[in-house]
């Protein structure tokens, strides 16, 4: 994808940062407020990623009728709102004031991985709920680590949210060119590493699992890493909880890689066995995740696209 010209980058983060900024003067529970309502206008305007969504939904919850399947539509968009209208409380609150923000649970899972691993984690998550707050949460509750990221064509956008991202001791790796040093993070043990987990993948880094019955290419990277270097996976999920108004930070069990000798094979059982995790979460909390993602476009050989 070109960069975009000087002009148009200027604008695009002019935007950006006043957007962000004008949320960020608001007290916590208003911008998340706000930024649902901003959701719902996006809901009116974004045609193209509705479709995407009723498409999705169609797929994974066949037995919803059409109206339970739109609500599941516009509540995705609630939930884009509320996320950044939280990301905008991360460039200026205390570490005091964000942990008031959240619900963590679980944080006894990770305590026990690293007293019997040390550092050589993989953390990973999906795009449910804010999974924004799933790096800069564990680095302001005294977890950083290092994750990866999709870098933003916008230069100045990038460095924006490079500088909230990793406020609290994060480092942010490029996932374009992430694999040697992925491993050597791994192996060395100096910190763990976060990646997200769910979407479509290209052809030549992915194998095809079921997700909500249906097959989905799938990155094997993460779970390729994880066999070699024996490396403990810790699931942690950021869902809206309406009751409190609040996002929780749940942190769940880790999951050891089974390594009998049969990389293909490990590789695979891994992989279907965190799809499954992230499924779970997905039917725990159906309206908050990423539906307008085309998350089957990648097809196994002679199917029909999808979309």
């Amino acid at each position: 994808m070109a960069k975009p010209g000087k002009l148009q980058t200027f604008l695009e983060y002019w935007a950006a940062k006043s957007v962000l900024t004008g949320l960020g003067m608001l007290p916590g529970g208003a911008a998340i407020a706000v930024g649902k309502s901003m959701g719902r206008v996006f809901y009116l305007l974004a045609g193209d990623l509705r479709r995407t969504a009723a498409i999705n939904l169609r797929l994974a919850f066949p037995e919803k009728s059409d109206e339970e399947r739109n609500e599941l539509v516009r509540a995705c968009f609630d939930t884009l709102g509320r996320q950044l209208g939280l990301f905008s409380q991360f460039a200026t609150r205390s570490q005091e004031e964000l942990r008031n923000m959240i619900e963590p649970s679980g944080f006894e899972h990770l305590d026990a991985a690293i007293e019997k691993y040390g550092q050589r984690l993989i953390l990973w998550t999906a795009h449910l709920g804010a999974w924004e707050l799933t790096s800069l949460g564990f680095s302001f509750l005294g977890h950083p680590f290092t994750f990866l990221v999709r870098r933003i064509d916008n230069p100045r956008i990038e460095e924006m949210v490079d500088d909230v991202r990793t406020r609290f001791g994060n480092k942010t790796l490029d996932k374009l060119a992430a694999a040697r040093s992925m491993l050597k993070i791994l192996r060395s043990g100096e910190t763990p590493l976060g990646l997200l987990f769910d979407l479509n993948t290209l052809d030549d880094e992915a194998i095809f699992v079921d997700f909500f019955g249906v097959p989905a290419a799938t990155n094997f990277i993460v779970s390729k890493m994880a066999v070699r270097t024996r490396s403990p996976l810790i699931p942690v999920f950021a869902p809206w909880n309406e009751k409190t108004k609040k996002f929780q930070l749940i942190v769940t069990p880790a999951v050891v890689p089974e390594v009998t000798g049969e990389e293909e094979a490990d590789v695979r059982c891994l992989t279907n066995r965190l799809t499954r995790i992230i499924e779970e979460q997905i039917r725990q909390h159906p309206a908050q995740w990423l539906w307008v993602h085309k998350r089957w476009k990648t097809r196994p050989p002679g199917e029909p696209s999808i979309y």
